[in-house]
């Protein structure tokens, strides 16, 4: 058993299963999952899981070089508007594209973990990078 830190098994198996590029995506309680992308059901009641409770998990343990977001969020959700600022901060690359595009990437994830997110637009393709 892990001390500390991401304790889910099935998500310690994908992250640490992951390659360069690979994507990851945390998404809200209503994204549809893509046929064929197995999806990591955290939800349990609305709202809980949070997505920023799992991002936060999940970004402490995987290396992420960028990241996709809804351009939708500057008008739904400043939560999420914030975050992308403080990873453009961290250096990574924050890519803006249509919520339907955003939705189309996402088959081609190695996975989608589900929260229980209920705020709009709360959904994230994050992309592996290296650590060396």
């Amino acid at each position: 058993m892990r001390r500390s830190g991401l304790l889910h098994a099935e998500l310690n198996r994908v992250i640490a299963a992951m390659g360069h590029t690979d994507t990851l995506v945390i998404a809200d309680v209503g994204l549809p999952v893509p046929h064929g992308v197995p999806c990591i059901d955290l939800a349990v009641l609305p709202g809980t899981p949070s997505f920023a409770a799992v991002f936060e998990a999940v970004y402490a343990e995987l290396a992420v070089e960028s990241v996709t977001v809804a351009r939708e969020i500057h008008a739904k959700n400043p939560a999420l508007v914030a975050l992308t600022l403080r990873l453009a901060n961290d250096g990574l690359t924050v890519d803006e594209v249509s919520h339907d595009e955003l939705k189309q990437l996402a088959a081609r994830a190695v996975a989608v973990i589900r929260t229980g997110e209920t705020s709009p637009y709360a959904n994230v393709i994050l992309h592996a990078g290296v650590t060396f």
